[in-house]
């Protein structure tokens, strides 16, 4: 039988005065702030008067069932584990092709690639302005003959591959589907995603080129692409992760997210694309930080927030466009220099929250990286972490077995009334891409990172081994020694692409792009053409700066 409202408030007074006050006077309760990682405070107990304003239907409701709070399918775990997509990319084209096909033969169920940083701002290996960067944060892919090299022997109808790329990314997805296109696959069978969140480069990350208007026609090119040629493809993952490593907090995180995601359903409207062909594509990528429990309360309330909000904003109509599907890694701004193995616990504690918060993929960082690029020990450790959980946890056993606990039902709600206050803050300055222009977001999160910083020098916030249980020991664990060769071999296979191409057909192509650029027609088809003829990635993205522009962020003080 249930009890009112009036009882469980009798209940709980009398919880306090029987119970609580006697312990406390024999046993304080120690001296120090009880919050999130986020800094928000947590209560000392949570009751169902925390929760006497849900409708479980309306609310919470059934795995598989509107409003997705509990997730997007009623089976959870017990059909399909996630999968297990470690991101990887270092140096040349072999060395990258070789990590994957060792992680695939240790049971890895998904490819992740990471580019460098020439690559991700769209300039050849050999541009004075990137001279040093060559592999050091990913993988260096300067033409169609670096992915065919990244790309080989690996199954690309059989396995989905997520790509990392966000200004040119329209420009490694031609690459990576002429590929397929080369060794007879269809682009129907092709499974992946494209990162190809530009808005939360202005945001957060600064990996941009072009403007924020011409990136915007770049993203919806990709989608509405996708829809009518490779349609088991992700054309858009709208990522948290880079927002939360700049030092948001967790609401801002989700809110800024779905912010952005709301952007390109919009501008994808705005295209003519009707809402149920392309809203089934969209996938998330979210941070799992340290704060366990706020994690999970921000995975549901993101479920939920974009299932209304599609439903009942833009008129979607079949489930899947309600379905917020998401991919997680765990958190690498957490990781420390010091005592590196604390680092693989870390790690287990922010993907059980993944998983228990339903993501539909995830990557599990190594206990290296704030050292060097994950050494093959350290990866394999990260990977057997998934596997553990996985296999050995029992938290597959049933479908959301945190659903219904009050903290987190209420820590849930309190993250959606947090998002919807910010989705009014953004609505009322013009829109996300006017939020950027004014620095709204760049202040919010660093003001969020400042805060944070000044609790862990304060000792308001312990983290181990940098301000609590510090020791002075040697390193001991191996790192990655890269091929010391590679930047040649790199320059060397460049070099041969520009001297053997035909390259009066690589010239028409790029005069083809340029012109494709300056109308308003979809850039996919010509920029195609231009990674079949083996024009360069710097090629190519030099085109679209010239008829684009180079996007120059306004400093806010």
């Amino acid at each position: 039988m249930f009890e009112s409202k009036e009882q469980i408030q009798a209940a709980q007074q009398g919880w306090e005065q029987q119970t609580l006050w006697p312990a406390l006077e024999r046993t304080p309760e120690r001296d120090q702030r009880f919050m999130t990682t986020s800094s928000e405070q947590i209560e000392r107990l949570y009751t169902p008067l925390d929760l006497a304003d849900n409708d479980y239907r309306h609310d919470i409701a059934h795995p598989g069932e509107y409003p997705f709070t509990r997730g997007v399918h009623p089976t959870g775990y017990r059909g399909k584990v996630w999968t297990m997509r470690m991101f990887a990319g270092f140096g040349t084209a072999e060395e990258t092709n070789a990590r994957f096909r060792y992680l695939l033969s240790q049971g890895q169920t998904g490819l992740s690639v990471a580019f460098d940083m020439p690559t991700l701002y769209g300039r050849d290996t050999d541009h004075p302005l990137v001279e040093g960067e060559f592999g050091k944060c990913g993988v260096a892919v300067s033409s169609l003959a670096d992915m065919e090299m990244l790309l080989d022997q690996l199954p690309l109808d059989q396995v989905s591959t997520s790509m990392t790329i966000n200004s040119p990314a329209a420009i490694i997805w031609a690459m990576y589907l002429v590929v397929a296109e080369k060794r007879g696959i269809p682009w129907t069978k092709l499974r992946g995603t494209l990162q190809n969140d530009i808005l939360k480069e202005y945001i957060a990350q600064n990996e941009y080129i072009f403007p924020p208007e011409p990136s915007m026609r770049l993203v919806v090119d990709t989608v509405e692409f996708a829809g009518q040629h490779v349609p088991q493809w992700n054309p858009i993952s709208v990522s948290g992760y880079h927002i939360r490593e700049a030092g948001s907090t967790a609401v801002q995180e989700l809110a800024f997210t779905l912010a952005d995601g709301f952007a390109y359903v919009e501008a994808a409207l705005e295209r003519g694309l009707d809402i149920d062909s392309f809203a089934p594509r969209i996938s998330f990528f979210f941070n799992a930080h340290n704060d366990f429990f706020e994690e999970i309360a921000k995975y549901r309330a993101a479920r939920r927030i974009w299932a209304r909000t599609m439903r009942e904003k833009y008129g979607a109509k079949s489930d899947r466009s309600l379905w917020l599907r998401f991919h997680s890694q765990t958190a690498g701004v957490s990781l420390t220099a010091q005592q590196p193995e604390v680092n693989i616990v870390r790690t287990a504690i922010q993907a059980l929250a993944a998983v228990l918060g339903g993501t539909q993929s995830l990557h599990t960082n190594s206990m290296d990286e704030a050292l060097a690029l994950p050494s093959e020990k350290a990866v394999t450790i990260a990977l057997r972490t998934q596997q553990v959980i996985a296999a050995e946890s029992g938290v597959t056993n049933t479908v959301d077995p945190l659903g219904g606990s009050y903290f987190v039902e209420a820590l849930t709600d309190r993250m959606e009334r947090q998002a919807n206050a910010y989705f009014q803050q953004i609505e009322a300055q013009g829109g996300v891409i006017a939020a950027i222009r004014n620095g709204f977001f760049q202040k919010e999160i660093a003001d969020a990172a400042y805060r944070y910083q000044i609790e862990i020098d304060q000792h308001e916030r312990e983290i181990v081994g940098v301000n609590a249980q510090v020791v002075n020991a040697p390193l001991e664990i191996p790192l990655l020694a890269m091929d010391p060769e590679g930047e040649r071999k790199q320059l060397d296979r460049l070099n041969r692409v520009r001297h053997e191409r035909d390259n009066d057909r690589a010239q028409q192509c790029l005069a083809e792009l340029r012109a494709v650029a300056q109308g308003d027609q979809n850039t996919m088809p010509a920029l195609l053409n231009c990674v079949r003829a083996y024009c360069t990635l710097g090629e190519m993205c030099d085109v679209l700066r010239e008829v684009f522009g180079v996007y120059q962020e306004t400093v806010v003080v």
